[in-house]
């Protein structure tokens, strides 16, 4: 698990390599993230914006941004943790994603931007 605290906010991301949904003949490997954002501020916060960077090992690159995460602006209070699951196909065995969330202080009303750690999209087998 890769972890990061910028601003106040941790963010934490586990990988899951998706084989019922791949075809690594065709060239698709899916994965799936899970990722958990915990507030150590002493305000509430709102996420409301995400921003991806999705490399593939073949020097491809993208990026996905877009409203809030897997269609909703979760608010995370003092203390609370926020967690939520998502996916990223890729079409080489390897790649990483790193990005970060622009975020609002719900009592200055300041928006601020967080980082999301890089992580690795490793099929299994790759590692051996």
């Amino acid at each position: 698990m890769n972890s990061i605290i910028s601003e106040g906010v941790e963010v934490s991301v586990e990988t899951f390599y998706q084989p019922d949904y791949s075809n690594p003949v065709n060239y698709e490997f899916m994965f799936a993230y899970r990722i958990t954002i915990e507030n150590h501020n002493s305000f509430a916060v709102k996420l409301l914006r995400r921003h991806w960077n999705i490399f593939d090992s073949n020097s491809s690159f993208r990026e996905v941004e877009g409203e809030g995460v897997i269609g909703l602006q979760p608010v995370i209070t003092v203390g609370e943790k926020y967690q939520y699951v998502s996916g990223c196909n890729l079409k080489t065995e390897m790649g990483k994603m790193s990005g970060t969330y622009e975020m609002e202080n719900l009592s200055s009303k300041k928006l601020f931007k967080v980082n999301i750690p890089s992580f690795q999209l490793i099929v299994p087998f790759k590692n051996n």
